[in-house]
């Protein structure tokens, strides 16, 4: 739902529920809980996320990215700047999963 007001931000919750539905195919697990959001920063009318993925070699990135993107723009004012930006600082591990992810996976 958009809205035009700047008061009507989402909160960082919000957003990060909304990455809950931004899934990497080739793992088939939402970036959230695989650790690739790094920062989620809200301002008036701004929404910044710092990201990365799994290798920079990921062929997914940049869908990956744009769909990102898009789950924020869903769920901001219109008039929002949305800015998702890969970061490989630090190099994503596995030890950023959730547990829900690492079981999932075998891994804990």
């Amino acid at each position: 739902m958009k809205t035009d007001s700047s008061a009507d931000m989402p909160t960082e919750e919000t957003v990060r529920a909304a990455l809950r539905g931004v899934i990497d195919p080739e793992v088939g697990m939402n970036v959230v809980d695989l650790g690739l959001v790094y920062d989620i920063e809200i301002a008036p009318n701004q929404v910044r996320v710092a990201m990365t993925m799994t290798t920079p070699a990921c062929p997914m990135g940049d869908m990956i990215t744009e769909d990102a993107r898009a789950a924020i723009r869903d769920i901001a004012p219109e008039n929002a700047e949305v800015d998702v930006r890969l970061v490989w600082d630090p190099p994503w591990s596995s030890d950023l999963m959730s547990e829900h992810a690492k079981q999932r996976f075998g891994w804990s």
